[in-house]
């Protein structure tokens, strides 16, 4: 079964909107968990425009122990500022179970392509190493027509996650077909040499089900901007719920 991780970081966007701690990053992760995703995932980003560093360890505090894992994407290359340490130095004391590393620049309002790893591998490589020795799965973001899938085993990545932006877009317009083939074919490539497969990117309940159908064995869904969306009109409990359904082929 595909394990659906639940992006909080819009949660984060509205509280820092009004200051204070309402809405709570904390409370709506226990929401979610109750609601039977099996982890979390979270963004920091150095302008902290949503979830802080505190927000991270805080989260790592309420998941240790728990089956469930905590998520960690970001931007290996950003330097530490201000009160971000840099994501490296937020895994070693947040401990998460999977680093997401993702090529991001400072001002993207979201991630929207994946590494290319015939310019950043060698960077990449030592970077990947030490966050396996603080305990971390590390999962690179890539594009589905990448050529470079095969190097992210190469120095060392556990898995990848497909970039699924294009696919969604393709689903709007109601022509996914190649998209999907290019998933697919980067899943196969991927798992050829070792590497499991995570996506995440404008999925939502429309899309999902025919992405885990024709995608093999994808091992784990990160979900937020379209989740959050949903729950404000079904709430999250039941907007999760549906989700973890999709997961375990429900209705497919």
């Amino acid at each position: 079964m595909t394990v659906l991780s639940v992006n909080v970081n819009k949660i984060a966007v509205l509280r820092n909107s009004r200051g204070g701690d309402m809405p709570s990053v904390l409370a709506a992760a226990q929401t979610c968990l109750a609601a039977g995703c099996g982890g979390i995932t979270v963004h920091p980003r150095p302008d902290q425009r949503h979830i802080r560093p505190q927000d991270v360890l805080d989260l790592a505090q309420l998941l240790a122990g728990s089956p469930a894992e905590l998520n960690i994407e970001g931007n290996p290359f950003a330097p530490p500022r201000d009160a971000y340490p840099g994501l490296l130095a937020l895994c070693a004391a947040a401990k998460p179970a999977q680093a997401t590393l993702v090529p991001d620049s400072d001002g993207q309002i979201t991630s929207d392509h994946g590494f290319d790893l015939r310019r950043d591998a060698e960077r990449l490589r030592p970077l990947i190493a030490e966050l396996h020795e603080v305990g971390c799965r590390v999962s690179l973001f890539m594009d589905a027509d990448s050529p470079d899938i095969e190097l992210a085993a190469e120095i060392g990545a556990d898995r990848i996650e497909l970039y699924t932006g294009p696919y969604a877009e393709a689903f709007e317009r109601g022509d996914a077909a190649r998209q999907l083939a290019l998933c697919a074919q980067a899943a196969r490539r991927a798992q050829a040499v070792g590497l499991s497969v995570n996506a995440g990117h404008d999925l939502n309940q429309a899309n999902l089900g025919a992405f885990l159908v024709q995608v093999p064995a994808v091992a784990e869904v990160s979900i937020g901007h379209a989740l959050i969306g949903e729950a404000l009109y079904a709430g999250l409990a039941a907007t999760v719920a549906a989700y973890t359904a999709i997961c375990a082929g429900e209705g497919r």
